[in-house]
């Protein structure tokens, strides 16, 4: 006789403690192999998990408001007599190998996560296989004593009790941690505490380092009723732009930003396109003329690397990264996520068309993985299928260069006798100007320039 099966959470990427924010099924439904049990949220995405056996819910052992991490039990499953449940069955346990149509995401050790979208390995709790023990609840919600010893680690005078990767990420947004109160067991301080804080301090018009010495302080925004003026509507901001919104800000304050507008004429770059058209739809793919521009990107970017390195936290090193992984900001219904395409200068158009298609669909349906968005050096903001002449695009910190491109248009260029029409491609480049200087991004946009008129050139 078939036996329950837990089904337990797969790999994610780097990231721990996941808000369930939706619970698809209910005990009793029979659900198929790859149908949707429970929908996550992380900073940046939503993700479905799917069931990798066909059966009937036993129990649920999550809640919405749950977080979970890799290995939670999900929920209990009865397959059906006839199925087939190969060694899994054996051992009572079947464990979730990847979401549909997710890459691999390479593991790290959870401390090891990336800074700015790390999750804070915190103890967890992790549910019954049959759901929550009687007085479970009631022992969640109660407070963790604090020990004659735990005093100590957190007297006054002493280092803050945070774990290595909020000291990092404290540390990056220039958050003094003696001055932020722990919401953790034993008072510890953890991420979330960390953005409260930069959050609150941007809010009454204060620097999150009150010892900078800056010689003004921001004023606080001004509350208006608007409904003085006619009828209004108050709805919720979506998560994604809460959450990118406050990232922005902190960018746009915490790294000097200047902006370098340029043009390349990409006439012949459009002939070259149009002529492998047919071809690129042989190979299954739509050939755009972003791939192209990515690997143009990727050449530049191999022969003026700080454009792609990082400032250390301390600000006294650059960070040279020897891979090109090109972040591409894609607009959603919920807002702005930016995927990565990895290792952009090792691969054909046609690979990166496929790949940028695919990463474009997953961000729209909101099936980005954690990691797809993890390990960027440089970004691409494209709105030239939008329009617009030009703008200036806000630097993703760490990242020190961001490339806006805009609509290109036909315009008439003097060639030395006549006014001949050429489409130009607006291009412009924000940068960190306490790593790159305006020389180096001028280089940069020239160097840009001429891959995009001769696209011969990317092969020298």
């Amino acid at each position: 006789m078939a036996r329950a099966q837990d089904v337990l959470l797969p790999d994610i990427g780097d990231f721990s403690d996941v808000e369930v924010i939706e619970i698809l099924v209910q005990s009793g439904d029979q659900v198929g192999v790859d149908q949707s049990l429970i929908t996550l949220e992380s900073d940046k995405a939503t993700m479905e998990i799917p069931s990798p056996l066909a059966g009937k819910v036993g129990s649920v052992a999550v809640a919405v408001g749950d977080k979970l991490s890799q290995g939670d039990l999900v929920l209990t499953l009865m397959p059906p007599p006839t199925s087939a449940l190969a060694p899994a069955a054996e051992t009572q346990s079947a464990v979730l190998a990847a979401a549909p149509k997710a890459k691999a995401t390479p593991t790290e050790p959870p401390k090891e996560i990336l800074a700015g979208i790390e999750s804070i390995p915190e103890p967890m709790t992790k549910s019954a296989a049959v759901g929550p023990r009687p007085g479970e609840a009631e022992r969640r919600r109660a407070p963790v004593p604090t020990r004659p010893e735990d005093l100590a680690t957190i007297a006054k005078g002493s280092k803050p009790h945070a774990s290595p990767a909020v000291r990092r990420f404290s540390r990056e947004l220039g958050v003094d941690l003696t001055l932020v109160e722990g919401s953790g067991p034993k008072h510890r301080i953890l991420k979330t505490d960390v953005q409260d804080y930069v959050k609150k301090t941007l809010a009454r018009g204060a620097t999150a380092t009150p010892d900078a010495g800056l010689p003004f302080r921001l004023p606080p925004a001004p509350e208006i009723d608007y409904t003085k003026f006619g009828k209004v509507e108050l709805v919720p901001l979506p998560r994604i732009k809460k959450i990118s919104g406050s990232r922005l800000h902190l960018n746009w304050i915490s790294a000097p930003q200047v902006t370098q507008h340029d043009a390349a004429d990409i006439t012949d770059l459009e002939v070259f396109r149009a002529s492998r058209r047919e071809a690129a739809a042989e190979e299954g793919v739509k050939l755009t003329s972003l791939p192209i521009l990515m690997k143009a990107v990727a050449k530049a970017l191999e022969q003026l690397p700080n454009l792609k390195a990082s400032l250390t936290g301390d600000g006294e090193h650059l960070v040279l990264k020897h891979f090109t992984h090109l972040g591409v900001a894609v607009n959603t219904p919920d807002g702005l996520v930016v995927p990565v395409i990895r290792d952009v200068d090792k691969k054909g158009i046609y690979a990166l068309a496929r790949e940028l298609a695919e990463a474009s669909t997953k961000a729209r349906t909101g099936k980005l993985l954690p990691g797809d968005m993890q390990g960027g050096c440089f970004t691409i903001s494209n709105l030239g299928g939008i329009g617009g002449a030009a703008f200036t695009p806000i630097v993703n910190v760490p990242e020190v260069a961001i490339l806006g491109v805009s609509r290109a248009e036909v315009k008439p260029i003097w060639n030395g006798k006549d006014f001949i029409p050429r489409r130009i491609l607006p291009m412009s480049l924000s940068y960190d100007h306490r790593v790159i200087d305006g020389a180096e991004a001028v280089r940069f946009t020239g160097l840009l320039r001429t891959l995009l008129e001769d696209i011969r050139s990317l092969l020298l």
